[in-house]
């Protein structure tokens, strides 16, 4: 088994980017937005903050304590000798593509949907969402 680097907190480093993203827009509007501000960042960014997360997880360069430890590096387990589809589905879902989007894809393109399937099963990335946690207490504490 990988060994994982330094633990790091989703909740703790979202949270971080919240307060950025709501001292950001305070400035551009020269005043101090508040809750309007972090909600905001909760949802218009939350959702691919936490799909870059759990990517970085499954390739094993960070280690979130919120995601399951037996997923850490799943991708150097399950496709040790990577493929141009393995790389071109990472690459999809990376840039936010769904799983009935990567598979209407692969049926355009006449490509195998069984192996489409066994790599969109084996990352699994529906399984992996995460309520935002921290909204509510950064709006009660600004």
């Amino acid at each position: 088994m990988q060994h994982a680097p330094t633990p790091l907190s989703l909740l703790a480093e979202g949270e971080e980017e919240a307060r950025r993203y709501k001292w950001i827009m305070s400035e551009k509007a020269g005043r101090d937005l508040g809750d309007w501000a972090i909600r905001c960042w909760v949802r218009e960014h939350w959702n691919g903050f936490l799909r870059e997360r759990w990517l970085e997880h499954l390739q094993g360069r960070a280690f979130w304590i919120e995601l399951d430890r037996e997923d850490y590096g799943l991708l150097h387990r399950a496709f040790r000798n990577s493929s141009p589809l393995f790389d071109e589905i990472f690459r999809r879902i990376k840039r936010g593509d769904e799983n009935l989007e990567i598979l209407n894809w692969a049926i355009e393109g006449e490509i195998s949907t069984d192996a489409v399937i066994d790599i969109l099963e084996a990352i699994d990335i529906n399984s992996r969402r995460i309520e935002c946690q921290f909204a509510l207490k950064l709006s009660q504490a600004s």
